[in-house]
């Protein structure tokens, strides 16, 4: 599974297309590259997720992406876009804003400010509970529920 998901990372990042989805039109998550991307276009829409590394290897790295694709739908539900930065040299925006050492996954709310740092992989899980407790989400949830109720 390493190899395939690298690969599929390796291309993704080589086409440097601006938004991509992984595998198949049915794998929900988007991620995009750090250098073509600009945090301010997902102010108010979406909940970037940011994973940093020095390396594709970095075996960090490789397990929160997998991870991350585990949990794509949780995710997706709760608007979250992912972000990643493999290339310290390429100096991306997010990068030089963020200030990375090494692996770093970044939880930035939909009102661009950071709401969490980690420098070890985190599961789905820990992830949504995290989106779950902000106002903005509880907010979401309640306006679902009632949009149900109707």
């Amino acid at each position: 599974m390493k190899s395939l998901f690298g690969a599929v990372i390796v291309t993704f990042l080589a086409a440097g297309a601006q938004a991509q989805t992984l595998f198949s039109p049915d794998f929900p998550l988007v991620v995009r590259n750090a250098v073509d991307t600009d945090l301010s276009e997902f102010k108010w829409k979406q909940r970037p997720v940011v994973v940093f590394a020095d390396s594709l290897d970095d075996p960090a790295f490789i397990e929160q992406i997998e991870r991350l694709a585990n949990g794509a739908e949780d995710l997706t539900e709760r608007d979250v876009v992912v972000i990643v930065d493999t290339d310290p040299d390429a100096r991306s925006d997010i990068r030089l804003k963020m200030r990375p050492r090494g692996f770093m996954l970044t939880l930035v709310g939909k009102d661009g400010n950071i709401k969490l740092r980690k420098p070890f992989p985190w599961s789905v899980r820990e992830i949504t509970r995290s989106i779950d407790k902000m106002p903005m989400r509880q907010r979401e949830i309640r306006e679902a529920k009632e949009a149900a109720a109707e």
